[in-house]
């Protein structure tokens, strides 16, 4: 996790959320905007920007110049992160989203294991060399923590039926199973010429494996004397063809392709293509449609708000991020990188 954006990002829906201007409040000159009546301070915007700076360095990359486009686009992309951040904060207010001392260390204290395997000087020094506060990790896990409460508010009652399921599988029955499929053995070479030696060699006697490991350029069967298994439709057309239609045991001429020279011997009948029953995928197509659903539902959620403020964020001048702008990677880095 390289950005900051892990603690505050639960899902790509948060960044639809783009924020308007308007409004007659004035913006504090030590503020960057206001959200409804929350100051957002231009320290916490400079914080930001260092720890891009700091990550420019960490990648040994220059740190784009003041007013270069590349500049200005982390620039509005900071504004947007902390414009984000106090819209749903005050949003997790109205749907009674609250985070505890306790939720918030117990959260910390997973992040520490899983990343630093709960050593507290490994951890301490990530900060010190992303130039993070303790206090600025919290804040973040705090974040984060208040995004999934929303979230969980916003689509609780989200459910997908048995009949959905039933016409997802029906529609896209062709996702739920295994096309035909043969065993064979084949020698790719990029020369015709040896092509035809070689075939003249196995017909004669010679061993296919031994001249496959000798002489095939195919990194995925060579070792094995050319063995694989293919599937129908999945290797290039001539390929496929001439696999699907040789007898078993029987040897092609040279079959071109874009690779080069191949000589190809099924070694087993084709195998009858298979549809997996709706039993054995029906809680996965459950999950997939349920995730789809709630995705739409945060969507729906997030466009409602991006309309409720507009009205309610004004900027510093200077500090208005153009429409298209979203709160996405400042290019600071995180403690857990």
């Amino acid at each position: 996790m390289r950005t900051r954006t892990f603690f505050l990002l639960l899902t790509a829906l948060v960044v639809l959320l783009a924020t308007g201007c308007g409004g007659d409040e004035e913006v504090p000159q030590d503020a960057v905007a206001v959200v409804d009546d929350a100051e957002i301070p231009k320290k916490d915007f400079d914080i930001l920007l260092d720890q891009a700076k700091q990550s420019y360095k960490t990648q040994d990359r220059p740190f784009p110049k003041v007013g270069s486009p590349d500049y200005n686009t982390l620039k509005n992309q900071a504004i947007q992160f902390l414009v984000q951040r106090a819209q749903f904060a005050q949003e997790a207010e109205d749907l009674d989203v609250a985070i505890s001392d306790k939720k918030l260390e117990e959260r910390l204290e997973q992040i520490k294991k899983q990343y630093f395997a709960g050593d507290e000087k490994k951890y301490a020094a990530q900060l010190k060399k992303q130039g993070l506060t303790e206090e600025q990790v919290r804040n973040d896990i705090e974040a984060q923590l208040i995004q999934e409460g929303i979230l969980e508010k916003v689509t609780k009652d989200v459910k997908v039926t048995d009949a959905e399921v039933e016409a997802h599988y029906t529609k896209n029955k062709q996702q739920y199973g295994t096309p035909e499929s043969r065993d064979i053995r084949h020698i790719l070479v990029a020369d015709k010429k040896l092509a035809d030696d070689l075939f003249a060699q196995i017909k004669g006697g010679d061993d296919f494996a031994k001249l496959a490991k000798k002489h095939s350029t195919d990194p995925g069967s060579k070792d094995q004397g050319g063995k694989l298994t293919v599937a129908r439709g999945q290797t290039v057309e001539e390929f496929d063809k001439t696999a699907f239609l040789l007898p078993k045991n029987s040897l092609s001429k040279p079959v071109k392709t874009q690779y080069g020279y191949h000589l190809i011997e099924p070694l087993s009948e084709i195998r009858a293509a298979k549809t997996t029953p709706l039993k054995d995928v029906k809680e996965s197509i459950r999950a997939q449609l349920l995730q789809e659903k709630k995705n739409k539902a945060m969507a729906d959620w997030v466009e409602s708000v991006k309309k409720e403020y507009e009205k309610k964020t004004t900027y510093q001048v200077g500090f208005k991020p153009p429409p298209s702008v979203t709160a996405t990677s400042t290019g600071a880095t995180t403690a857990a990188e």
